[in-house]
């Protein structure tokens, strides 16, 4: 498995943008704050794992506090973000221990390097908040590495 989709934040929204952005991904990775109907409308694209974020009911039982993963050999780290408050690179690679962190919450796009750690926020999939561009994330998984690419949703 070598390409897998991160989307966080869709607050009951899959815009039909996410199709074509997530098109041929193995795996996605939902980081939170999911919203219903989501997950069965994403698993028409692919197998979906997903992770609860401030606004779910922590009693869902398709979503999960965290997710630790180890794929091609890299290790990937998902959760919401909002368990640290305002999460920061910094903050995250304090709290987790993986080669890959994965978190929602902020709304805000950001790939960070810190380290060895990459450090990923999809952005916000969802309705449009905070005059932050809707998007998702493309992580590819080859030989050890990751390459992060975010994708602009309409």
């Amino acid at each position: 498995m070598g390409l897998l989709g991160l989307i966080s934040d869709t607050h009951g929204l899959v815009r039909p943008s996410v199709f074509d952005a997530l098109a041929g991904v193995e795996l996605i990775l939902h980081a939170g704050d999911v919203g219903a109907g989501v997950l069965d409308e994403l698993r028409v694209i692919a197998p979906v794992q997903a992770v609860y974020g401030n606004t779910d009911s922590v009693g869902d039982p398709e979503l999960v506090e965290s997710l630790d993963l180890n794929i091609e050999g890299v290790r990937i780290h998902v959760s919401h973000g909002h368990e640290l408050g305002s999460p920061t690179p910094q903050r995250l690679i304090e709290k987790y221990d993986a080669d890959v962190i994965v978190y929602g919450h902020t709304h805000k796009q950001l790939v960070s390097r810190v380290g060895k750690c990459w450090v990923v926020n999809p952005g916000a999939a969802g309705a449009r908040r905070f005059k932050l561009r809707p998007s998702v994330a493309r992580l590819t998984l080859t030989k050890g590495e990751a390459t992060i690419e975010i994708v602009a949703l309409d």
